[in-house]
């Protein structure tokens, strides 16, 4: 049974061992998991494709979309076991899955093997991802939510700035199974950082049984609530134009520019506006609002597009111009993808991990989805990802006018939704 307060209820803090540099330090290392088990595959993508027998360039692309369906799958569980048995026991369980994950990946023998590890290794990586997510609203809400979430997004982003230029010393000087013992290593600092330090966030009293009717009475809350469907619909869109950039950008910087070893300062080098996003929405976000600043941000977003649209969405523009583009795209990005996030989760504090799962399971699918269909575009030019980011643009902007009843930048107190045991 769904019930809905009139007022929004306000997480209430317990005493809490960690400070807050620390809670954003570990709650950013939960999250940037997937990051870093993305971005430090890159350049090497072409030698593990060869190493286990991959037939095509375009085949290489699986060992990023197939971590990406486990991760989509797993986060569809994680969400639902946190809200009946509390945070830290499926989080550290999700850690154990991920750990073994990567081990098969360090030992397999064929591209097949890689290839069910890596979703396997996505499966358990839902888990801190969920968790974290369903932490920080067990403690904050509304801009406050947003503004930690901001703050945890400028340490997550070092991880794409860094990640490939690690990636390619692995390559050039070592082998590339190095990639995934660095995963290990840092899955391992996870659990223990976790497991030592994170005390549980979620109260005895707030727990739903895990039960099919109250799974179907969150998953119902969760969609018929139009600020959190509508907003989760445009994170899916947001988020697939990043797996677009991210899924492509090894083919584009190699291939088509020629960038060969400088390819990861080049990747580094744009995914550094992402912590300037999260540096400008940080500041602004409790002075302009959640939907002030992402609104604002979809329509730059749009009108950097209306420039490459402009010269005919060219097929190969000077590396400058791409750049350009791609970093007022990140830029974006940043600044839409935490609030989106927070606007989502505002009304669904007492079912935070369902929802936080919910969310995640459609915003990976349609990400990986749409990811997936412009990165099989690849035709050797960036037109593909160029019109492919417009499109998500677009539908962003439709899909927030429809949510918000054709106005943009208006403020709207959310009520919390509730839903009573079964």
């Amino acid at each position: 049974m769904l019930v809905k307060s009139a007022d929004a209820a306000q997480p209430q803090a317990p005493r809490f061992p960690l400070s807050t540099p620390e809670f954003v330090t570990l709650i950013a290392l939960l999250t940037a998991l997937t990051a870093l088990s993305i971005d430090i595959m890159l350049p090497a993508l072409p030698k593990i494709a060869s190493a286990l027998g991959a037939t095509t360039d375009n085949e290489q692309q699986l060992v990023l979309s197939v971590y990406f369906a486990g991760f989509a799958v797993g986060q569809f569980l994680f969400g639902p076991l946190s809200d009946s048995y509390g945070r830290r026991n499926p989080l550290l369980f999700g850690l154990a899955l991920y750990t073994i994950g990567t081990v098969l990946a360090v030992t397999a023998t064929s591209f097949a093997m890689l290839l069910f590890a890596r979703a396997f290794q996505g499966f358990g990586a839902a888990a801190p991802r969920i968790v974290a997510i369903a932490v920080v609203r067990d403690r904050f809400a509304g801009r406050e939510m947003a503004r930690i979430m901001s703050f945890v997004t400028m340490v997550f982003v070092i991880v794409p700035i860094l990640a490939p230029t690690l990636g390619e010393a692995i390559v050039q000087f070592s082998d590339w199974h190095i990639i995934f013992w660095v995963l290990l290593g840092m899955g391992l600092l996870a659990t223990l950082w976790s497991g030592v330090r994170l005390p549980e966030t979620f109260h005895q009293s707030d727990r739903l049984p895990f039960t099919a009717r109250n799974i179907w009475a969150a998953c119902a809350a969760v969609a018929t609530t139009r600020q959190t469907a509508g907003y989760a619909v445009a994170l899916g869109f947001s988020f697939g134009l990043l797996f677009s950039y991210i899924i492509t950008s090894q083919q584009i910087f190699v291939d088509v520019y020629g960038l060969g070893a400088e390819f990861p300062i080049a990747f580094g080098l744009i995914a550094a506006f992402l912590a300037a996003a999260s540096i400008i929405n940080a500041k602004l976000v409790r002075r302009v609002g959640m939907r002030g600043v992402s609104h604002r941000a979809i329509l730059g977003g749009l009108a950097v597009c209306g420039v490459m649209a402009a010269f005919g969405f060219p097929d190969k523009p000077p590396l400058w111009a791409f750049g350009t583009f791609m970093a007022a795209v990140f830029l974006c990005f940043g600044l839409m993808s935490a609030n989106f996030n927070s606007l989502a989760m505002e009304p669904m504090g007492h079912i935070a991990g369902t929802a936080s799962s919910l969310i995640g399971f459609y915003t990976t699918v349609a990400a990986a989805a749409l990811g997936t269909i412009v990165g099989q575009s690849f035709d050797g030019s960036v037109r593909p990802l160029c019109i492919g980011i417009s499109v998500m643009f677009a539908a962003t902007l439709a899909t927030v006018l429809v949510t918000e009843r054709g106005r943009l930048m208006k403020h709207c107190d959310a009520p919390d939704v509730k839903v009573r045991a079964a």
